[in-house]
């Protein structure tokens, strides 16, 4: 363990402790809060924890842990995981529920990447060791297409076709009641949630965040709306649907109804990947790839139209 011992400056006057140490200190919000929740922050003396506020002026002694090992990438199968297209310069995948994008600290599971090494894939090498080859991300509990780069020059242009957004992003969710109108824009800004760790909200001070969606079909409790993603702001449908009081099913972080989504048998948000659109890195040619719905989610529609008599 190391101690380091800062003054805090006027622009960080008033900001909730773990704020002002992740902007001091470099530090990601998630672990700033972990030090200060461990006793490991005091200012002027005194213990603070992670919600408290800095003071302007006020010492701050924190006790950093000592540096985590490099996160690797992990060969491990993953039951589930399919290949809808490669070659040599991508991979395309239809992932699972319960798979993250990536190895990251505090996540035991399953990855893409580790999959994908598992069954022989070579994938490309820029990135973080953990994150080679990654382009874009899928939350764990969403589940569809998701393509990775397999060749370090598709990494580039991939990577900055999703930075200028000149993919095309298509999700399905199922959402509690009946947006109106049914076919909508949200433009809203998102940033992290200041009073639930690893969650996001519509904040003033986010970043710019535009979501399009149309109704697909209605159910007295839910519809399922077809979504395009003009940006790729973490948990954006999720945000977005739940600060338009239409939160997806199954999403109870998000305000999601635990009786509905017990009633569909959902264990996690109703929202799937279902196309990608991009141009191949290497030829220039338009692109696009599908994937269905899995069986968890096939199912709770199936619940919903029986319940329409």
């Amino acid at each position: 363990m190391t101690t380091r011992s800062l003054f805090v400056p006027e622009g960080l006057d008033g900001e909730r402790i773990d704020t002002a140490l992740s902007r001091a200190l470099g530090l990601s919000r998630s672990v700033a809060a972990q030090i200060a929740q461990d006793g490991g922050v005091e200012q002027d003396g005194l213990r603070v924890g992670k919600s408290d506020r800095a003071l302007s002026g006020a010492r701050l002694d924190v006790v950093l842990p000592e540096p985590e090992r490099p996160l690797e990438i992990v060969a491990e199968p993953v039951p589930g995981m399919s290949i809808i297209h490669e070659d040599d310069a991508m991979v395309v995948v239809d992932k699972p529920v319960g798979v993250a994008a990536h190895a990251a600290a505090g996540w035991h599971g399953p990855t893409v990447i580790g999959g994908l090494a598992a069954a022989g894939h070579r994938v490309a090498t820029s990135g973080a060791a953990e994150r080679q080859g990654i382009v874009q991300r899928l939350d764990v509990g969403t589940s569809g297409v998701m393509v990775v780069a397999k060749g370090e020059r598709a990494y580039s242009v991939l990577k900055r076709a999703f930075k200028e957004r000149t993919v095309s992003k298509t999700y399905h969710a199922l959402v509690q009641g009946l947006p109106d109108p049914v076919v909508g824009t949200i433009e809203a800004p998102i940033g992290r949630n200041p009073r639930r760790d690893g969650l996001y909200a519509v904040r003033s001070d986010g970043k710019h965040a535009v979501t399009h969606y149309k109704v697909l079909e209605a159910f007295r409790s839910a519809s399922l709306v077809e979504v395009d993603l003009e940006t790729g702001r973490t948990h954006q449908i999720r945000v977005h649907m739940s600060a338009t009081k239409h939160p997806c099913c199954g999403d109870l972080p998000y305000g999601a109804d635990p009786a509905l989504a017990e009633r569909l048998g959902l264990t996690r948000q109703w929202l799937h990947a279902m196309r990608l659109g991009i141009e191949h890195p290497e030829t220039g040619e338009w692109m696009e790839f599908e994937s269905q719905y899995p069986q968890d989610l096939r199912e709770a529609l199936d619940t919903l139209e029986a319940a329409q008599g």
